[in-house]
């Protein structure tokens, strides 16, 4: 006798088929931090942040002897998570600037405010400053409650492990500054009570090596300075030193003398030679996918 199903059965068969597809299908994969989902469970002070050296000065915006050449919303859409500013008060006002205020200056509330915009747009974000401190920090401090970024900032236990990315993004304290000046607010950590720094001022590529410089390298955050200033900064020295091969050496040098990974690779007009592609290399990443 031939048996076929009922219409109504049909469909119910057809439906658990689906549902059970389905099921293989909705395990969600794990929600990125900083562009890469594999960060997430990993503390804050074992990753590499690609990080700009006077972020501030670029040529985008007509800044004289610049740093860099994109603006800092650029740096943000490029993958920069750890910026190196200078303050400045001029006239009563608190300013970005580098040294000399006329060769380039913008308000310091108004900069803050680009990185309010890309943490409102970019929940799952996280940046460092590091500042070098020469208007008081009531200025500061204010500038970081007007532009209303002061909501996303963590405060550091000193002495307790850092936590990891995906904590930072689920806490929404997601930018963690560093300053010279630090102490006066919980927030503002002096940074060399938690980082380390390799020298600063080279003249020849062939002079870097990875001496300690200010900071104590028992701290957990490695700051990898890798910059020309002879006398100034310049985009051929810095396609130079840039290179791939050459800042990957030098990172992974300096990682196996000190035990740490470099945390800020710290360089001049990050937009040329393979600073990403290094930053990537020193988290386990593909470079292909920054």
């Amino acid at each position: 006798m031939k048996h076929s199903l009922s219409p109504l059965l049909l469909v119910a068969s057809i439906g658990v088929l689906w549902g059970c597809a389905d099921i293989s299908e909705e395990v969600p994969a794990q929600a990125p931090c900083n562009g890469h989902s594999d960060l997430c469970d990993r503390g804050y002070d074992q990753v590499a942040y690609l990080t700009t050296h006077n972020a501030m000065s670029n040529e985008d915006e007509g800044w004289m002897g610049p740093n860099q050449l994109r603006s800092m919303d650029v740096q943000l859409e490029d993958g920069v998570r750890g910026f190196t500013l200078d303050t400045y008060l001029e006239d009563g006002e608190a300013l970005l600037c580098h040294g000399i205020c006329y060769l380039g200056s913008e308000p310091l509330t108004e900069a803050l405010r680009r990185f309010t915009r890309f943490m409102e747009d970019n929940p799952r974000e996280v940046i460092t400053f590091i500042l070098e401190s020469h208007a008081p920090f009531e200025e500061t401090a204010q500038s970081f409650e007007d532009s209303g970024l002061l909501s996303y900032v963590h405060v550091h236990t000193p002495g307790t492990p850092w936590p990891s990315l995906g904590e930072l993004v689920e806490r929404n304290e997601r930018l963690v500054v560093f300053s010279d000046e630090g102490g006066s607010a919980p927030w503002n950590h002096p940074v060399w009570d938690h980082c380390w720094e390799t020298h600063w001022h080279w003249e020849d590529p062939a002079e870097m090596n990875c001496d300690p410089n200010r900071g104590d390298p028992a701290h957990s955050l490695f700051i990898l300075n890798h910059f020309i200033t002879d006398p100034i900064a310049s985009e051929e020295d810095a396609t130079q030193v840039n290179q791939e091969d050459f800042l990957w050496e030098r990172a992974k040098d300096c990682q196996e003398e000190s035990g740490q990974i470099p945390n800020f690779v710290t360089v001049d007009f990050y937009s040329v030679g393979g600073a990403q592609n290094v930053v990537n290399r020193l988290n386990g990443l593909d470079t292909e996918d920054p």
